[in-house]
């Protein structure tokens, strides 16, 4: 069954918030592979297609639209949470490419349009916990970034994979007041980078990214830090040796290079050890690895998670 809806419209404008909610409930008893009908709005020439269902999603109630598109760390468009959403409509998205050199075999270009046909999008459902001490649930889509990786056949030599956002002083004027060094750079093992949970995502609630959530293609990786799931990709290199990261170059006594999230581990300014949901009046406790810890703790056995924070 395919249901179609006017591209111009959200699911939050044509969806009670709590009829969404039911359906997803339905969907989430269906089996793990089978499809449902959603299509996406367009922007810039590119759509969505029809999602199937992941096998990933959580079963927590989703954050609001409102929240997650208005609420954001963005640094280019402005450091406070309210800046994003209002100032990156200056992003230009289209045409947009994402170059991968590297330890590859097949060093190329993909348009943001081969993204979206490289694999069959999912929506994923998953906590995004931020290092502040703030969490959200967000139906993302995308595919698992491993889906890319293996068209492009890293070498023997590829044990890291790094990450750069666009960085365009004419479109982020905010940026100069940022305090940290831009493009963006975030890395991933080579076994995190492959991990299914890791997310190449293009889309939120049944659309295309929004601009201030990170257009037009980003990172998710949701047992770690919200800092991990760099936004608006142009690069991705295939290195042998650990990348430098943004935050770990600006300040490694607090933002380490795996940054799974750890109650155990506190922040030097702040525990870690509970966080609270957008929208919710108390705290919960924090989960390791964000709740995923069944699919990723194996990643990490053996490793000080203390000291390889």
């Amino acid at each position: 069954m395919l249901i179609r809806k006017p591209p111009e419209h959200r699911w939050s404008e044509v969806t009670p918030r709590s009829a969404y909610l039911n359906r997803r409930r339905f969907f989430a008893g269906m089996a793990a592979g089978a499809a449902f009908g959603l299509a996406g709005s367009a922007r810039g020439g590119v759509k969505l297609g029809p999602l199937q269902k992941s096998r990933f999603s959580t079963s927590e109630p989703l954050t609001p639209f409102k929240v997650t598109s208005e609420y954001n760390n963005y640094y280019e468009f402005g450091t406070a949470k309210d800046q994003p959403h209002k100032l990156a409509h200056t992003l230009v998205t289209s045409p947009w490419e994402i170059k991968v050199e590297g330890a590859v075999n097949k060093k190329t270009a993909f348009s943001i349009d081969e993204i979206m046909k490289m694999a069959p999008l999912e929506e994923r459902i998953y906590r995004h916990r931020c290092v502040e001490g703030w969490s959200i649930v967000v139906p993302w889509i995308g595919f698992s970034l491993s889906e890319l990786i293996k068209r492009v056949e890293p070498t023997s030599k590829a044990k890291f994979v790094a990450f750069e956002s666009l960085y365009d002083p004419r479109q982020m004027p905010q940026a100069r007041w940022a305090g940290i060094d831009f493009p963006y750079k975030e890395g991933l093992r080579m076994d995190e980078a492959m991990h299914p949970l890791t997310l190449l995502c293009v889309g939120m609630y049944g659309e295309v990214l929004p601009n201030q959530n990170g257009a037009p293609v980003r990172l998710v990786v949701p047992w770690k830090y919200g800092f991990k799931s760099i936004k608006s990709i142009v690069k991705i290199k295939f290195v042998e040796k650990e990348p430098p990261t943004t935050w770990n170059l600006a300040n490694a006594h607090e933002y380490g290079f795996y940054s799974n999230v750890n109650p155990e581990v506190d922040h030097p300014r702040w525990s870690q050890a509970k966080e609270l949901r957008l929208g919710d009046f108390f705290k919960r406790p924090t989960l390791k690895f964000n709740g995923y810890g069944e699919y990723v703790a194996s990643l990490y056995a053996g490793m000080d998670l203390r000291k390889y924070y």
